[in-house]
């Protein structure tokens, strides 16, 4: 209940007021304060700020990393489907680099060097 101007509000049981979650974040403190120390993050650092600078190195790139996760999978037994693998290549940690990666080898085939990269896709 909260006093405000001589009248009593009655708040329900689902609305904290700010003094009780004051009190609960002053009762909440981490003995063992939890430290983030990521191993990958020089490799994702460096392929990040990898340049494309190379036609080939651009070919080798865009033809190394698949368009698509080639994983995923629908099991058909008799016309039927009877199971779904799921792509795996978003349980990589460094996904998200490699996608970057290919994207600007191939983004370099076109500004810089003018070619068509329909094949690729």
């Amino acid at each position: 209940m909260l006093k405000t101007n001589n009248q009593h509000i009655i708040l329900p049981a689902f609305i904290k007021s700010a003094e009780v979650e004051a009190t609960h974040q002053a009762g909440r403190t981490n003995k063992f304060p939890r430290l983030k120390f990521d191993l990958l993050q020089p490799l994702r650092n460096r392929l990040d700020n990898l340049e494309i600078q190379n036609r080939d190195f651009a070919h080798f790139i865009a033809k190394l990393i698949p368009a698509q996760c080639p994983f995923e999978r629908d099991v058909i037994l008799f016309g039927r489907k009877i199971a779904h693998i799921p792509a795996m290549c978003t349980l990589n940690p460094l996904y998200d680099q490699f996608v970057g990666l290919r994207f600007r080898a191939l983004c370099y085939l076109v500004d810089k060097c003018g070619e068509d990269i329909q094949t690729y896709c």
